[in-house]
């Protein structure tokens, strides 16, 4: 049987405990991670492992010896509850022997639970799941957390549940964050709230989620947005030698002005265009972002874009100029506008 969309998510959430088998598979690691935990902590609870009801098998192992994913299914434990016999990293090669091991399966015997790689429709491993009458396959993809999964984190994470402005702010952070990173994030709010009964403030989310490069980005374009292109260089080196490319930074230079042409160009003005951002932008970035709209203004934005569209060209061509000195160039260029 497949699963996909909001019924996969429900049933990552609460697994079917009479199931034969459940295959998590999908080409990021730390999702399909993410998603094994929450199954085989649901099956077995957290005391699982300590109790021997969970036996882990990666599946290089079985290659060498088929026989002990028969006896982990088999096995009675000391402990009574459910038992889980999870197939870590499983390919291709792995298909034979899980065929043998769930045909061989019945009713008592420890559920399965097996991990994968990207896997395509064509797939052994997949097509054994999807087509067996009491087993699961569920593909991990790469779309954003939904509202639904973020709330069920925050409520993993022990927080109350909060208010539409801050469950937007972390909707928002959703979509920029990493699955891992993003799960870290929650998790750290709800250390940080522990034992704090009241409502989660934007200001505390704000203090918890990470500090990434695009933060060291936007510092180069607040320096071009005001104007400033005397600190434009030391910024500059400081943010190469990060490791951060002019391709990149070309990049979140055009992805930052199209967001303040987004804003400045509403009939309401800056504040009204705010609100059309997706994803939406909080607190005092919210505030920056209203103020350089309002300064630039639509047409010089538009003349912004311009020559951003002229540099990325240029950057991803085959021309032989040197591309630090090409980026710098526009930069010096924007903030020379922001003057005007």
């Amino acid at each position: 049987m497949k699963l996909a969309g909001s019924g996969a998510q429900a049933y990552l959430r609460k697994p079917d405990p009479s199931h034969t088998a459940i295959l998590i598979f999908g080409s990021d690691s730390m999702r399909v991670a993410t998603a094994r935990q929450s199954v085989i902590t649901a099956l077995v609870g957290p005391n699982g492992e300590e109790e021997m009801r969970l036996t882990r098998l990666p599946a290089a192992d079985l290659r060498k010896d088929a026989a002990l994913l028969d006896d982990a299914i088999k096995a009675q434990g000391f402990f009574p509850g459910h038992r889980v016999a999870f197939v870590e990293d499983a390919t291709e090669t792995a298909a034979k022997i899980l065929t043998a091991a769930l045909n061989d399966w019945q009713a008592g015997d420890a559920q399965v639970v097996v991990t994968a790689g990207q896997l395509t429709a064509k797939s052994g491993l997949r097509k054994l799941f999807e087509g067996h009458r009491n087993a699961v396959a569920i593909g991990i993809y790469d779309d954003p957390p939904s509202r639904d999964d973020i709330q069920s984190a925050i409520q993993t994470a022990g927080l109350a549940p909060p208010s539409g402005e801050v469950m937007d702010a972390l909707f928002g952070l959703a979509q920029m964050l990493e699955p891992g990173d993003f799960r870290q994030t929650i998790e750290k709010v709800g250390l940080y709230k522990h034992g704090d009964p009241s409502p989660l403030s934007m200001t505390e989310v704000l203090a918890c989620a990470p500090q990434s490069a695009e933060v060291e980005v936007d510092d180069v374009l607040d320096v071009v947005t005001m104007g400033h292109a005397n600190e434009l260089g030391p910024v500059l080196r400081n943010l190469y030698a990060q490791g951060v490319t002019p391709v990149t930074l070309c990049i979140g230079a055009t992805r930052h002005f199209k967001r303040l042409h987004t804003v400045a160009s509403d009939p309401g003005g800056a504040s009204a265009g705010i609100g059309r951002l997706r994803p939406p932008v909080f607190g005092p970035r919210r505030d920056k972002i209203v103020r350089q709209a309002g300064q630039w203004g639509r047409d010089r934005l538009e003349r912004a874009l311009i020559a951003l569209t002229d540099v990325d060209l240029q950057l991803r061509s085959a021309n032989t100029a040197p591309q630090n000195a090409l980026m710098e160039r526009t930069l010096i260029r924007l903030a020379m506008m922001a003057r005007r």
